[in-house]
């Protein structure tokens, strides 16, 4: 709490060292949670005070995006913004003092001039102009006061070079309906060209609930590859295997490919978990389904002896009463 009453003008170097250090540590041990608190009483974060706009955004090589973050209250709090790569620790890139008018900037991302912040009333804009293939990654906003870092959601930045010609493809299992207790594996097939870099491979599960989260990375371990003698391309798949499922499992879970410069996204495979109450419906039914046909079965069957039946006994009584004369 002593850097909150120090003037972020004079002190500048120990702010700036501050809140690299402190937020990020926050950022990593709570990557999972929308905020964090080390010491301060829980009722502080009934809501997060940043809101950060736009879930997905994708954008060519060399144009440019803005992300628009908007802070609630009149705390004396700083901003900060975040990068996290795709498998990575998450960068700090800037921060500033909601009551003083300069912007710090840390690291590869000062003196950058294709990164900069825009500030009005409220809201803080970070432009990213000129972009380029290492810019796809997940930005968050942070509200950091006294001993509270407070997280907005993350905003997906994905670029795409409308010139490579290595054109990752993503193919999906189909959807999935299991009771919980059972489980299920979930593939991924992945079909890319050859460019002499290492592809990487991630899964999100996406609920009702909850916005995409990282659930697991194959790294750079393959399950199973294939490659075609005739054409540069080869095909690996990647198993996701899921056990003794509960109800928060459901979901869409989406693979995600990092591969040369590119990230790409499968098509997502829709798992639902049916409660016993559900499935016993479902079995029930299903049963007197099989029950009901294997009574119409028997029914016809019958049907049909009986007049195969009757038209035998015909037959025999018109030759029983013939006479013949000669």
């Amino acid at each position: 709490t002593l850097f909150m009453y120090l003037d972020p003008l004079k002190h500048k170097e120990t702010y700036k060292s501050y809140i690299s250090l402190y937020s990020l540590f926050v950022l990593l041990s709570s990557h999972h949670n929308k905020s964090a608190i080390l010491s301060a009483p829980p009722s502080v974060l009934t809501s997060s005070p940043v809101h950060l706009k736009s879930s997905f955004i994708s954008a060519p090589v060399g144009g440019e995006v803005t992300l628009r973050c908007s802070y609630e209250g009149d705390e004396s709090a700083w901003i900060c913004w975040y990068k996290q790569t795709l498998g990575q620790n998450p960068k700090l890139i800037s921060s500033f003092f909601v009551y003083s008018p300069e912007n710090i900037f840390y690291g590869e991302f000062e003196n950058n001039s294709r990164f900069t912040l825009i500030r009005k009333n409220r809201t803080t804009n970070l432009i990213i102009s000129n972009l380029k293939m290492s810019d796809s990654a997940t930005y968050y906003c942070a509200f950091t006061y006294a001993q509270i870092v407070s997280f907005s959601e993350g905003a997906t930045v994905i670029i795409k070079d409308p010139d490579s010609d290595i054109r990752p493809s993503v193919l999906q299992s189909e959807p999935e309906s299991v009771r919980p207790g059972d489980a299920v594996t979930l593939n991924c097939s992945v079909q890319t060209g050859s460019c002499g870099g290492e592809q990487s491979v991630y899964w999100f599960r996406k609920s009702e609930e909850s916005h995409p989260g990282l659930i697991y990375t194959h790294g750079g371990k393959r399950d199973r590859c294939e490659r075609n003698p005739n054409t540069p391309t080869h095909t690996c798949v990647y198993s996701l295997p899921l056990k003794d499922l509960t109800v928060s499992d459901a979901g869409t879970y989406y693979c995600v490919v990092s591969f040369c410069g590119q990230i790409v996204f499968g098509n997502g495979t829709r798992l639902t978990l049916m409660s016993e109450g559900k499935f016993l419906v479902h079995f029930v039914t299903g049963l007197l389904a099989g029950l009901f046909l294997v009574l119409i079965v028997i029914i016809v069957y019958r049907m049909k002896n009986k007049h195969t039946n009757q038209a035998a006994g015909t037959t025999s009584r018109v030759y029983s009463e013939t006479k013949i004369c000669w």
